[in-house]
């Protein structure tokens, strides 16, 4: 008797550590993304962290978050040192290969924005212009395809595309339109207006998806009926209406 107590109790403590870990998920996000994810007196807060908040609050488990830079947060999940990415991450069929994607959780469309001297956002209005982008996203490589004619800067973040634009070292700055809706209600980014309409294109059309390590569908699975929860229960809207005065589901 004394053996077998003794037993379950060594498979106890063993069991112990992975239940821990399954009720605890590591979120990454980017951190310099506003206003969907930004830093604010050293906390990770915005749009994409109030979901994930939610979703983890719906799936009654605890999360931690931890800013990773946008180049590596898909080699870093690939790497285990996170379990999910909650970051406006766009569906390509390249990231498809590497991550477990959920449905969407909003959906928007990319513009060109710039000061009144642009009009025309069309490729062959704009050889020769300036064009910055935030490197590793699908505004970047668009960019790459369409607008080869033109010159184009990649920087680190988003924050830093901005930078480029206000320091006038660039003419123009392409990106998610929510996101630069954002920007532009800011005082340095008050003077500059959308270049066009927004781009008409089946790759920018993009939707935001939360990823997982490739082969987690099961942790996928749950993530898309908490999604559907605190659409149904009007969390998500109540978070969407902190942020935006439309809704971008």
């Amino acid at each position: 008797m004394v053996k077998l107590a003794f037993a379950l109790l060594i498979s106890y403590a063993v069991l112990m550590p992975a239940i821990s870990r399954a009720e605890s998920l590591r979120i990454a996000t980017e951190g310099a993304y506003p206003p969907f994810n930004f830093v604010k007196n050293g906390e990770l807060e915005g749009f994409d962290v109030d979901i994930a908040k939610a979703l983890c609050a719906k799936m009654s488990v605890e999360c931690t978050f931890q800013a990773v830079k946008w180049e590596q947060i898909i080699d870093s999940l690939e790497g285990d040192q996170y379990d999910l990415v909650v970051a406006s991450m766009a569906y390509t069929k390249e990231r498809a290969a590497r991550v477990e994607f959920s449905a969407p959780y909003y959906r928007s469309h990319s513009v060109l924005i710039g000061d009144e001297d642009y009009q025309d956002s069309s490729p062959a209005a704009l050889a020769g212009v300036r064009i910055a982008a935030e490197t590793g996203t699908i505004q970047a490589d668009y960019l790459k395809q369409a607008y080869s004619k033109s010159t184009i800067v990649l920087a680190e973040d988003q924050p830093a595309a901005h930078r480029l634009l206000i320091e006038k070292k660039v003419d123009l700055l392409i990106g998610d339109a929510i996101e630069l809706l954002s920007f532009m209600e800011t005082p340095e980014g008050a003077a500059f207006s959308y270049v066009g309409d927004p781009i008409s294109s089946e790759f920018l059309q993009s939707s935001a998806h939360i990823a997982a390590k490739k082969g987690n569908a099961a942790l996928i699975s749950r993530i898309n009926t908490a999604l559907k929860d605190i659409k149904l229960d009007g969390t998500y809207d109540k978070i969407n209406d902190a942020y935006f005065p439309f809704s971008i589901y």
